[in-house]
């Protein structure tokens, strides 16, 4: 009796371990490519930008070098000035961190440890894309001046021709 109670717990306990290890294993991790060259950014942007114009949307469009430097930037005529240093900020925040400024606003917003890892300065507000090239990030791009659901609408268009 004292052999089978011991079996099924050691069983329960193994699978419980299994159950662990498989929900904790890190996610692969993303390194940085050689950063964006001007006439890559060039073209996301152009694509961004038609993108925009179909919606009739007013943003500004900034993209960032693995360093987090502005490589380019385009204000749409029209759009507020504030949007500038946003679109900006969303873009470095996206490279810096790594992944959509989406994610880092969900998981603000979920609390926890979200609020409690971000280091200023970031923009974690949807608009802000990371940008990949042979699976490694080389900058990433930033929008601002509609919703934000908007300007990441339009960072997704610009992002399209860099497939």
């Amino acid at each position: 009796m004292k052999t089978k109670l011991l079996l099924i717990l050691m069983v329960v306990a193994f699978s419980a371990s299994a159950q662990t290890t498989a929900s904790t294993t890190p996610a692969p991790i993303i390194q940085y490519g050689f950063s964006i060259t001007l006439e890559k950014a060039k073209k996301i942007i152009a694509a961004a930008e038609a993108f925009a114009a179909s919606k009739s949307y007013t943003v500004v469009i900034a993209i960032v070098d693995t360093g987090g430097n502005l490589v380019a930037l385009e204000k749409i005529d029209n759009t507020q000035i504030g949007s500038i240093e946003v679109a900006i900020g969303k873009a470095k925040t996206a490279n810096n961190f790594k992944r959509s400024t989406k994610l880092l606003e969900d998981a603000i917003a979920g609390g926890g440890v979200g609020v409690r890892v971000l280091s200023l300065p970031a923009t974690p507000i949807e608009g802000g894309e990371p940008i990949y090239s042979d699976g490694k990030i080389i900058g990433a791009i930033g929008v601002s001046g509609m919703t934000s659901a908007q300007d990441e609408e339009v960072a997704k268009a610009g992002l399209a021709v860099n497939k």
